[in-house]
């Protein structure tokens, strides 16, 4: 009788009921609720992997700009590469892999 007494007490107790409804509140209905924390820290992760590959793209476009600015070559082959432009005397067989 004795603990059933003494855990009707702790439940009765207003700063155990303040307590409690404190973290409830801050668990489900706050608007910076632990799912609303958990959606943002996927989003960040989600970021940085775009950071990363943004990143490594814009260092490969500038090592392309600078060797387009240094060689002529480079430009006459990166037309051909990406705009399909040729020669008068050549013909151009694109293949597409599946």
């Amino acid at each position: 009788m004795n603990t059933s007494t003494g855990i009707y007490r702790v439940i009765k107790n207003k700063y155990f009921i303040s307590i409690l409804v404190f973290l409830i509140w801050m668990s489900f209905f706050d608007v910076k609720d632990w799912g609303l924390i958990a959606e943002r820290l996927n989003k960040l992760g989600e970021l940085e992997k775009t950071e990363i590959t943004l990143t490594k793209q814009i260092q490969e476009t500038r090592l392309e700009l600078n060797l387009l600015r240094s060689e002529a070559e480079s430009i006459e082959r990166y037309a051909r590469e990406k705009y399909l432009m040729k020669k008068d005397n050549e013909e151009i067989f694109i293949v597409k892999t599946p």
